[in-house]
């Protein structure tokens, strides 16, 4: 499916734009050229499809969809939900890719042109899945079946996109294969709408695809993704019934039952992306496809490597806070400190240089912490051990720390790292959803619907598939031999269960704090702070940590009541004039 995407709907997608833009300059449309009316039929509309699919990374050709880097759209949201809700600095140096700067301290305003590329890219989004039904609705030679199957996943998807800018900007404007004017004014709530969207895939989703389809959105997907509206609504009974669904007898579009694999790095591996079970939704990337571009490689991830002489040579972004490290230091118990977590730092090198001798922390550690970040004197993936500031571009301006989860390794390098452009591809896939963060949005309805034994049985699932298979904790690797122990871990790892969830609040610390260790720098975070109503609280307390090791957070300050929401782009206001008024109404505070 990977492949037809890219190869054929981009193109059909552009073709019909330009028709259509050209018609009052032209009485006949070129002989070649693909109409709207062409792709009216059952294979129009099934290759349309694929295009909306194929939307869901935001890029397109070497750059976001509606133009833009690749970054400033990328699916991950690493800038939008780990940056802005402190998993990770920009990192880098000061000057690169200035316009992160602002949005990682919650300055920025309106004009910022990040913005403006993610919402175009996902409109497009949009756009595609609307085309799609529109012209499904005109196809002669489609049966019922067929409608109702291209219709629910068109609607999946639709929905998918408006969950997408729900989350990042709230107020947007609901426009569907209906709409004449897209010119909408954005001043309903939006969110029955995309309510009704997943509750249509829902009712006509298969369980199963089969053979090229398995990427493809199902009946489970579509439930954890209804399940997860209602969690953002406060709807906790009803997310509480379906995220129970979910997790009880949900299953992969390929037909494998979710579950937890023993290996927490399987989710980040391209060698075991397929039929994994914990991958609820996800977007497929393929490396060296013939393009000889990264447009279906992971662009969006391009700038998140350790930098040169490091073996990806670029780019150096996306360095993981001392903040979220602390956060893995766990008591005698293997439990979290849940409140004061930043008195109990866990050891870096920052300010030192790799010809420094450096000897890691040697406290109790949760071992998902050494699968996320990249730390001095531990292994690297199979790169060898993390040097430390030689793989960083400025590491007394980004921090101490490398990513890891979209990183691929080397033993398989040859058919998973692409090398067509001048940073890295990769054909990591991206999970929108995997079945650890259904088990903690089910806990988290859970405690708030009165199921407290639920809530621990999930968050205890979580935790307990590092804490049942010590033999996947990371291993101490020899750069001479360039082997891993079979018998020493890397670091002194520790997890352990709850014994008890004695109240709601208690519940829900534990929850919360969980989500930040279990997804780091998967995206999640911000928008977890902010629809749980406490972001001004932890990230004014976290600037001000986080200031005192790095420079990049000087001046930073989260204000309520606007930074929990960004601004429409000033742009998409502007372009919404009509009888002289702007249709488009800017978010508060902005």
């Amino acid at each position: 499916m990977k492949t037809l995407r890219y190869s054929g709907i981009i193109l059909c997608a552009a073709l019909i734009t330009s028709a259509a833009c050209k018609k009052s300059f032209l009485d006949r449309a070129p002989q070649g050229l693909l109409t709207e009316e062409i792709v009216a039929n059952k294979d129009g509309v099934n290759y349309l499809l694929v295009g909306a699919y194929a939307a869901l990374d935001g890029q397109g050709n070497g750059a976001a969809l509606g133009g833009g880097n690749p970054w400033e759209a990328a699916p991950t949201n690493w800038i939008y939900g780990s940056v802005v809700g402190g998993d990770a600095h920009k990192g880098s140096n000061a000057g690169d890719q200035e316009p992160i700067n602002e949005i990682a301290k919650s300055t920025y305003t309106s004009a910022n042109s990040f913005f403006n590329t993610k919402w175009k890219a996902v409109f497009e989004g949009v756009s595609r899945c609307n085309l799609t039904l529109l012209k499904m609705g005109q196809a002669t030679d489609m049966s019922a079946d067929e409608r109702k199957l291209v219709e629910a996943q068109a609607r999946f998807l639709r929905g998918h996109y408006y969950f997408e800018l729900k989350k990042m900007f709230n107020n947007v404007p609901w426009i569907t294969e209906a709409t004449e004017d897209v010119r909408v004014a954005n001043d309903k709530d939006i969110w029955p709408n995309i309510e009704a969207d997943f509750k249509f895939a829902v009712d006509n989703l298969p369980v199963n695809f089969s053979g090229g389809d398995i990427a493809r959105a199902n009946k489970s997907a579509a439930q954890a993704y209804l399940a997860k509206t209602y969690l953002y609504q406060k709807k906790y009974p009803e997310a509480y019934d379906l995220f129970n669904t979910v997790i009880n007898s949900g299953q992969t579009s390929a037909g494998v039952t979710y579950k937890l694999p023993n290996r927490f790095e399987d989710n980040f591996d391209a060698a075991t992306k397929r039929n994994n079970p914990e991958a609820v939704f996800f977007i497929e990337m393929t490396a060296n496809d013939g393009t000889n571009t990264i447009a279906n490689a992971n662009s969006g991830e391009m700038l998140n490597f350790p930098y040169d002489p490091s073996p990806f040579g670029c780019c150096g972004f996306f360095q993981p806070s001392q903040d979220l490290v602390n956060s893995y230091r766990v008591d005698a118990d293997g439990l979290p400190f849940l409140d004061d977590y930043n008195d109990h730092a866990i050891k870096s090198d920052k300010d030192s240089s790799s010809e420094d001798s450096f000897t890691p922390d040697k406290g109790f550690i949760d071992p998902r912490l050494d699968w996320t970040v990249g730390r001095r004197g531990l292994p690297y993936h199979d790169w060898g051990n993390h040097p430390g500031a030689k793989w960083q571009r400025d590491q007394g301006y980004g921090g101490a720390y490398s990513p890891k989860k979209m990183v691929y390794w080397q033993k398989n390098q040859d058919l998973y790292h692409d090398a067509h452009s001048w940073a890295p591809g990769s054909a990591i896939n991206v999970n929108l959803i995997r079945f650890a963060d259904v088990l903690l949005m089910g806990a988290e309805a859970a405690a708030n619907s009165g199921h407290l034994p639920d809530a621990l049985k999930w968050v205890n699932q979580v935790r307990g598939r590092m804490a049942d298979h010590p033999d996947e904790w990371l291993h101490k690797y020899n750069d001479a031999t360039k082997t891993f122990s079979t018998s020493e871990y890397a670091a002194n790892y520790k997890i352990g269960l709850y014994s008890d969830f004695p109240s709601k609040d208690f519940a829900m610390k534990a929850i919360q704090f969980e989500r930040k260790l279990e997804l780091a720098t998967e995206g999640h975070r911000f928008f977890d702070l902010s629809r749980w109503g406490i972001a001004g609280t932890v990230l004014n307390k976290y600037y001000a940590y986080e200031r005192t090791i790095t420079p990049d957070l000087i001046g930073a300050i989260f204000t309520e009541k606007r930074n929990e929401y960004f601004p429409i782009p000033q742009r998409q206001v502007d372009l919404t004039l009509k009888n002289g008024q702007r249709v488009l109404t800017q978010n508060q505070g902005y």
